[in-house]
């Protein structure tokens, strides 16, 4: 049997914040710190922390703004993290209300209602609550049958979640699945540390996985293969979690927070990643030179054009390998679909295409794809 993505859907917060304005904030949240503390700084105690630039941002990443859940509360120096109202138990969540918007963009587009679903997955990098799932409460909100859950593989969430819906389909435990992908990144950043502080942005993607012979999308591509991979590594890490009020700290942490090492995650995902890819298309026996687009988790564009260059064997065009971290920043999971959703245009019947994602964990997902 044959499977399709037959809809594709993306929903971004109405709050948007640029370089400009985060380089301001973390800057004036420096000169704050290095005055209350400059005593300490002065005998050697604690170290003076340095300022931020427009410039800096852009070589290191490629990215020019993020869409935000709430700007107020992140360029608030004194805060520096999105406010969140709480919500009752009997109103929808806050990511399963992204979830939703998403979800229903994706059924429009493949002409189907919640009701058509009988399988939803929620796959992302940090899930808003332990329990009742979040995927049972989207699926309750769409009005779908069968069975829903949640799933975590850091930026790998979406790719990994496509791989399951493929076996799901292929094993008949479902006749259409929805994978979403509802990333609040922004809660999970430190906006305190220099390194980090432009990284993310938040969104949520959903995409609809059906057998083709039932699919009725004009824009489908066909799923001619996936490929998972792991490898554990400290170098991409978050410590938040249950244990940590347990554990007698502060959850205000700089480890609860998203923190890496960012050289040596370049070097080494970056050979994992497209060793990865070529091998999947060489069990596919599929040229890397017959790839049309490549839709690659957008984390940085160095990465992203290091990759692409290995994959293909020179250097790639915009067309072959769009980005979109100059509006998006990286959004985790949802990354590589917000490209894929964008850039599907242009495309002809039969056109070979690659959607891959890479992260914490390590995590490396491949997903092969033909234009129908």
């Amino acid at each position: 049997m044959n499977t399709v993505i037959s809809g594709v859907g993306l929903y971004t917060p109405i709050d948007t914040i640029n370089n400009d304005e985060l380089v301001e904030s973390f800057n004036r949240f420096v000169a704050d710190y290095n005055e209350q503390n400059s005593a300490d700084i002065a005998q050697g105690e604690l170290t003076e922390l340095q300022p931020s630039s427009t410039a800096f941002i852009d070589k290191a990443s490629g990215i020019l703004s993020r869409y935000v859940i709430d700007k107020q509360g992140i360029l608030d120096p004194k805060r520096m993290k999105p406010y969140v109202a709480p919500r009752a138990n009997d109103s929808l969540s806050l990511q399963a209300e992204m979830a939703v918007k998403a979800a229903q963009l994706a059924l429009d587009e493949a002409g189907l209602s919640g009701a058509d679903l009988d399988c939803v997955i929620v796959a992302c990098s940090n899930l808003q609550r332990a329990y009742p799932a979040v995927a049972i409460e989207v699926q309750q909100a769409l009005g779908a049958g069968g069975f829903a859950f949640d799933m975590n593989v850091a930026c790998s969430s979406a790719t990994f979640a496509l791989q399951l819906a493929d076996n799901t389909l292929q094993a008949g435990s479902a006749s259409r699945v929805l994978v979403v992908n509802p990333e609040i990144c922004s809660a999970h950043l430190n906006y305190r540390d220099r390194d980090s502080h432009f990284i993310f942005g938040d969104a949520c993607t959903a995409m609809i996985v059906e057998p083709e012979d039932a699919a009725h999308s004009p824009r489908q591509f066909r799923i001619l293969g996936t490929r998972l991979k792991t490898a554990f590594s400290n170098n991409i890490r978050n410590n938040f979690g249950f244990l940590t009020k347990c554990e007698d700290r502060s959850l205000d942490a700089p480890d609860t927070y998203f923190v890496q090492q960012g050289r040596k995650v370049f070097k080494d995902v970056v050979p994992m990643v497209a060793d990865l890819i070529l091998d999947h298309l060489n069990l596919l026996k599929l040229p890397p030179s017959d790839l049309r687009r490549l839709w690659l988790h957008q984390a940085n564009i160095n990465m992203n054009s290091l990759i692409a260059r290995k994959v293909l064997g020179r250097d790639p065009t915009q067309d072959e390998a769009p980005t979109i971290l100059h509006e998006f920043g990286n959004t985790s999971s949802a990354a590589s679909i917000i490209a894929f959703e964008r850039y599907r245009d242009g495309l002809d019947s039969g056109d070979l295409c690659l959607l891959s994602s890479f992260g914490a964990g390590y995590s490396v997902g491949s997903v092969v794809l033909r234009k129908v």
